[in-house]
Order: structure tokens, then C-alpha cells, then sequence
């Protein structure tokens, strides 16, 4: 199961990598009759994908013209083009539209193996008011019983056990406080207690999708996934305009091994989000990464040394705010929903805003870098943001009393005291909480917008009128929450085609290569149009990538 084989071994495509690209490339594979491998670096397989909200924003699915939801190609062209804006070469229009020309066969070839989707019919794109715009076009695998996985369920990476859904997240925020959040946490605790009777290890979210891919490629079509077996090398034969790769190297407790590739190598090994070096190096940060340890970038690293593959987007992550990891605590506390609360603000280290707390988190996440890169972010809240909602990054155990210890974390009955806690000047301080109160009164974001946009309201309050998104800070306990640019992985890497196949810095293909999901330059460019913008093109690509290699003549 995990890599007991001994001796070099050939198969049609190798596979580097265990997320969602990984796992779409070996789905594909078996699809096409053709024999697979995958190595992963690490002792667990899933990569981000087991981690994440586990979303896949693919406009114009099945899912939707199966429900009746309007959507179509050319609103979702026009939407990627306007949103992505001047592209590059990992962003060209050939990629968009086979992107978007790619959803179907991806969503209908894993059903027919046995992955079942739902989808998340009230979560906006992330610019729902730009043309093309809509609402619902994202999906998630549902909640999976992960004891169907059998021996594989041990090694998954970072699974929540628990039954959660993408819709669950907005509305159990508000529990405490709207009769419609109430009722979704009982809903939550019955479905719970439903697969727990039953005998069900339910999950769901980034682990159920995983779980979904495993159980079709590892225990349905019995596909070898080898653990702790970290890629090392591309195997290049050939001179001139024959050289291509044809297999890998990797390494692990076993020794060296080769995998011999008859159509081609996938390298879907993740970004390099937790190499510090690489990070100073590109994008002059220390990550904060809520990405796995994993991903240090190497089958990068060896595709531009060893056959000159072409680079893009390396300054670029998936970023957000995130709370600030605490010495030798976890680096976790990446906040999505719980900036569009009201009864709260973000400021700098002068006491002012500078950005609309609810915009989409890369959009903060580069407000954050280009207004003070490295600088002191504090989330300020009133007392009842504490007491109405529920924020999940409050039940992590410790992180509440790390933070509080470290200095992170500070409470005050005034903002004035709080102010000098956090080494803000208190007048400013005041002067921005009552321009933003003022805001909150007439319901209207003056400087920012907030609340201005649907996709910010999705995570709102719909009792606190007149918007949603703005509550005066004016009731303590006041606590401020340190905050720092944290991300869910890189979005720089290899320069890749339509099919997934590698470039060189000229557009010339390295015959053999194929990469996709983080190892790559993102189709997306440098934003992100809507939940799941991440594993959507991670998974199509990946598969498109598959079918390529079917269509390529074997090297005999």
C-alpha cells in the first residue's frame, strides 16, 4: 500500500503527488485503460486539498443545468477575462477556455466512478456584480464515510472528522444569534449524531473530497500510491528534438528507485509554501502557511534545472489574514467568513483602515503586503462579535490562551486601553472607530465598501440592518487579535499549456512533462473569481492533462 515494492518499475504515467491534481491525473489515467502510479513525498497522502474547504469553482457544471441554474460559456469567459484581467502566459485565453470547456467531462468521468457532488447553490462568486458574475457555481464532494477507505483512512492528511459542509460554515457562525443559524446547528449536530450511530466516520469539506478521490482511484481501480517517497529527479533520454522525460527518480526509506513513464510524468506535487528560502527569496515574506509541510517546491525546482521549464507568478500566493502564530503553536486561524461579521474592523499599526475587511482574503492578503508588508494588523472587536458569533478558530485548542500569552491577544473594557495594549495611538484609534460607527449607522462603507457586495454578504448578519456587514464598535469587552498575511499555498510555478503539458521559457513543450494544481503558474493570474478557484483547475487540468498523455504514442 505505501511503497513495500522494491525493484524499478514502468507504468503508462507517473504521478507526483496525492491532492486533488494528483488524483484527477490518475483518475484520468484509469479512465483511459492506462497503468498508473503515485508518489508522495510525505507519510500522508491528500496534500491541501484533504485541508482545505474543499470547494471547486466550475462554472457552467452539470450540477447547475441539471437543477435549472443558469450559467453558460460565454458569461463565464467573459467573467474569468474581466476578473483575471491582462493574462500571462500561464493565464492565456487557450487556458481559460479550456478550462471552462474541461468542467464537464471532469465532474461527469469522476462520477462515473463513483465520486457524488453537491453543490453550493448561495455561495457567490468572489466579484458577483462583474459581468458574468453569478451565484452557486462552485460544488463539493458530500460528506463520505471514511471507514470505506479501509487501511487508507489512517494516512489521510489533516481531516476534520466531522460532517461539515461548505453552507454550514455561514450559517453555524451565526448560531447564537439568527433563528436560521440555530436551526443549521441542529441540523449539524443530528447529522452528526446520525453517522455516528449508524457507524459511519463521516467527514466532510476538503477530507471528504480527498476521501472521495482516494476511494475511486485507490480502492475502486486499485492504483498504487506510494508514501514517503519524495520525487527526486526527472529521467531525460534523448538528444535535440527527441529528448523528452520518461520516468522519475525517488527516494525514501527504501533507497533510490526509478519509475519509468511510457506516456508521461504528472508533477502535481503542490506549491512551495513551507521552503522559507524559496519564500524570501520570491515573494520577500517568512509564510505563514496554512499549506502542507510537504510542499517544498523540489519537482519545481528540478523541472527548471534539469529540462529549462519555464516559471510564473513565483511572487504570488493564495493569501489571507490570518491570526499570528504563536511560538510553537499551530499557523492556523486563516479567516474567511469571520471578516464579514459585524461589530468588527481591521486596522494597521497607525490605528486606520486600509482595506474592506470582507472582500475576498487574496484581495486582503495583497492589500495587506502592499500597504505594509510585514507591518502590525490588529482585528478589533466590540464584545458582542465575541458573543454572537461562532468562530472556529476560537474552539482550536490553545490558540486562544497561546496568543493571549504571546502578546497576540488583548481584551480591554475601553478602546482606549486597548489602543495603548497593542501600541496604537488611542486618538487615532477613536478616530476610526467612529468614522467606521458612523458608517454602520447609515449603512454605507464610505471608504471601503463593505457589505457592498453579495459575496460579502454571504458571511454576514442579515439582523444587523441596515447592513449586514457593519456594526458599531461601542460595547466592550473590546479584544484586538494580531494579525498576519498567512496564505493556503503558492499560485507560482511551472509554465504549462492547455493540456496541462510543460513549457520552456520559448513556448517550446518538454515532451513527456505535464504538470498541474500549485506546481503550477495558476490560470487565474494573480486574483481569485471564486470559491475554489484552487482544486477547480488542480482537478481539470489534471485530467485534461491524463487524456493527453492516452492520445500520446507509448515509448516502446
Amino acid at each position: 500500500m505505501s511503497g513495500e515494492q522494491g525493484g524499478d518499475q514502468t507504468y503508462d504515467i507517473v504521478v507526483v503527488g496525492s491532492g486533488a491534481a494528483a488524483f484527477s491525473t490518475a483518475l484520468g489515467a484509469v479512465d483511459e485503460g492506462l497503468s498508473v502510479v503515485m508518489v508522495e513525498s510525505t507519510d500522508q497522502w491528500g496534500g491541501n486539498t484533504s485541508m482545505s474547504g474543499g470547494g471547486m469553482w466550475l462554472p457552467d457544471n452539470p450540477l447547475m443545468r441539471r437543477e435549472g441554474a443558469g450559467d453558460s460559456r460565454e458569461e463565464a469567459l467573459e467573467y474569468m477575462t474581466e476578473t483575471i484581467g491582462a493574462p500571462g502566459p500561464a493565464s492565456s485565453r487557450e487556458r481559460i477556455e479550456a478550462f471552462i470547456d474541461s468542467v464537464d467531462d471532469f465532474v461527469l468521468t469522476a462520477e462515473r466512478h463513483g465520486m457524488r457532488f453537491m453543490r453550493d447553490r448561495d455561495y457567490p462568486d468572489y466579484y458577483p456584480e462583474r459581468p458574468g458574475g453569478k451565484i452557486g457555481r462552485a460544488i463539493e464532494g458530500r460528506n463520505f464515510d471514511v471507514r470505506r477507505l479501509g487501511e487508507w483512512a489512517a494516512t489521510q492528511r489533516g481531516v476534520v472528522p466531522l460532517p461539515v459542509r461548505t453552507d454550514d460554515v455561514w450559517l453555524l457562525g451565526r448560531a447564537w444569534s439568527t433563528p436560521d443559524g440555530f436551526a443549521r446547528g441542529a441540523q449539524f449536530v443530528f447529522r452528526t449524531l446520525g453517522g455516528l450511530v449508524s457507524g459511519k466516520k463521516l467527514v466532510g469539506l476538503g477530507g471528504a473530497l480527498a476521501a472521495q478521490f482516494a476511494q475511486a482511484v485507490l480502492v475502486r481501480n486499485q492504483v498504487p500510491l506510494l508514501l514517503s517517497a519524495p520525487a527526486t529527479s526527472l529521467i531525460v533520454e534523448g538528444e535535440g528534438a527527441g529528448r523528452r522525460v520518461v520516468g522519475v527518480r525517488i527516494g525514501g526509506p527504501g533507497g533510490e528507485r526509478t519509475l519509468r513513464a511510457r506516456r508521461g510524468v504528472m508533477l502535481a506535487a503542490g506549491g512551495f509554501e513551507s521552503n522559507q528560502e524559496w519564500r524570501r527569496t520570491y515573494q520577500d515574506v517568512t509564510g505563514h502557511t496554512s499549506g502542507s509541510p510537504g510542499n517544498t517546491g523540489g519537482p519545481i525546482a528540478f523541472a527548471r534545472d534539469q529540462v529549462g521549464a519555464a516559471l510564473d507568478y513565483m511572487d504570488d500566493a493564495w493569501w489571507g489574514a490570518t491570526l499570528a502564530p504563536f511560538q510553537d503553536g499551530p499557523a492556523g486561524g486563516f479567516l474567511v467568513g469571520e471578516r464579514s461579521l459585524p461589530y468588527m474592523m481591521i486596522v494597521d499599526s497607525r490605528g486606520g483602515r486600509f482595506a474592506n475587511e470582507a472582500e475576498s482574503y487574496i484581495d486582503l492578503g495583497h492589500h495587506m503586503n502592499d500597504h505594509d508588508r510585514g507591518g502590525a494588523y490588529w482585528m478589533i472587536t466590540d464584545g458582542r462579535y465575541n458573543r454572537r458569533y461562532f468562530r472556529t478558530f476560537s474552539i482550536q485548542p490553545g490558540l486562544m490562551k497561546g496568543m493571549a500569552d504571546e502578546g497576540l491577544l488583548h481584551k480591554s473594557p475601553t478602546l482606549g486601553g486597548l489602543a495603548r495594549r497593542i501600541g496604537v495611538d488611542p486618538v487615532a484609534l477613536r478616530a476610526t472607530v467612529e468614522r467606521f460607527n458612523g458608517f454602520a449607522r447609515t449603512g454605507r462603507d464610505q471608504d471601503f465598501g463593505k457589505g457592498d457586495s453579495a459575496y460579502d454578504r454571504y458571511y454576514g448578519d442579515p439582523t444587523v440592518r441596515p447592513n449586514p456587514c457593519l456594526g458599531p464598535l461601542e460595547k466592550g469587552p473590546f479584544t484586538a487579535y494580531k494579525l498576519v498575511v498567512g496564505d493556503l499555498g503558492t499560485k507560482g510555478g511551472l509554465v504549462t499549456d492547455a493540456d496541462a503539458r510543460v513549457l520552456r521559457e520559448d513556448g517550446s513543450v518538454v515532451e513527456g512533462l505535464y504538470a498541474s494544481g500549485n506546481t503550477t503558474a495558476s490560470v487565474m493570474g494573480h486574483t481569485y473569481p471564486g470559491p475554489g478557484s484552487t482544486i477547480a483547475p488542480a482537478s481539470v487540468f489534471g485530467l485534461r492533462g491524463a487524456r493527453r498523455m492516452a492520445a500520446a504514442p507509448p515509448i516502446r
